[in-house]
């Protein structure tokens, strides 16, 4: 039993001083000899496409998020599989929109850096300019990330929390990843920008309950707003998308905390920020900020996103770096 506790102890120590050593690894001037052209190539290729389709700034940056919450941020969200069981298959992926960005990106990039770039640290960059251009914070990428080769399906739905999860699934789920309950908090932020399929809250205003009985919504949702989603939602109309951040869905700003505080968080996942004193306390700094900025929010953001982007990741000579993203090298 003693060598048997032992043994244990020293494979977790070997497990925590690898994750750190890898953290270690990624700097922020990785490619500076390599690609020296890395930054001004994507942010070029980001840039054009943002001044056409701006509406895929939230979904490339919530791609970001479903990478590295999944074995990491490791590329795995970009591989596709021809029996349709990779993790861009799980229905919490279907969707996600702009994988033809990436594409667009990476080729950009090989024409000015073959074989150097991995795609996980490209989707890392694309998560910040696409937040910039869109009048959010910059921060300063770290890289060095390699791509996996494994993309699994039921992996992302055992690993991607849920609209509708409470506080406490939560909080565990990013304790689980390495993130702070303020991680938590301020990366929810993200949903100041983009929409959402009524699919995602459909139940909290036709039957929250579950028991099919009339008028069943969320108590926990401000009911004007009820009001307001039931005219765009009707009961049964999944497909129709609506604003997360009504009025400044297309700029990120801290005025998605004002929306939480008034409880007109689109997701329950939203409302349940109200429910932990910690992260009440952050919503009520940033609703109490002036309206459409926040004085920590951006920086914050940024912080956070750097720590998210630490989650797993694969450095040195662990798994490769892709020639195409949506498939491994052979």
């Amino acid at each position: 039993m003693a060598s048997s506790t032992v043994c244990f102890v020293l494979q977790l120590i070997f497990v925590t001083l690898a994750f750190i050593d890898a953290n270690g690894q990624l700097k922020v001037d990785y490619y500076s000899k390599s690609c020296p052209n890395l930054q001004y190539t994507v942010k070029t290729v980001v840039n054009q496409v943002m001044s056409v389709a701006p509406t895929l700034g939230a979904p490339l940056l919530r791609m970001h998020f479903h990478d590295c919450f999944v074995r990491g941020c490791d590329g795995s969200i970009l591989l596709e599989s021809p029996s349709k069981k990779a993790e861009k298959d799980a229905f919490p992926n279907l969707s996600l929109r702009g994988f033809q960005v990436i594409d667009q990106v990476k080729t950009a990039v090989e024409k000015v850096c073959p074989g150097v770039v991995s795609c996980a640290d490209i989707l890392a960059l694309v998560s910040r300019d696409v937040t910039a251009a869109l009048k959010g914070p910059y921060w300063d990428v770290e890289f060095g990330r390699r791509d996996g080769k494994v993309s699994i399906l039921d992996e992302a739905l055992n690993n991607l929390l849920p609209a509708f999860a409470n506080i406490t699934t939560l909080k565990l789920g990013f304790k689980e990843k390495g993130l702070s309950t303020k991680d938590l908090v301020v990366l929810s932020g993200a949903h100041t920008i983009g929409n959402s399929f009524c699919s995602s809250f459909n139940d909290r205003l036709y039957n929250f309950t579950g028991k099919g009985i009339e008028n069943d919504s969320d108590p926990t949702l401000d009911p004007n707003y009820v009001v307001e989603l039931k005219k765009k939602c009707k009961f049964g109309g999944e497909n129709v998308l609506v604003e997360m951040d009504p009025g400044s869905f297309q700029t990120f700003d801290g005025s998605y905390y004002t929306q939480v505080i008034k409880r007109r968080g689109l997701f329950q996942s939203d409302s349940a920020l109200l429910d932990d004193n910690e992260t009440k306390a952050y919503v009520k700094l940033q609703a109490l900020s002036p309206p459409g900025y926040s004085s920590t929010f951006f920086k914050d953001f940024g912080d956070s996103m750097i720590n998210m982007g630490r989650i797993g990741v694969l450095t040195g000579t662990q798994g490769e770096i892709r020639r195409v993203c949506t498939k491994v090298n052979y």
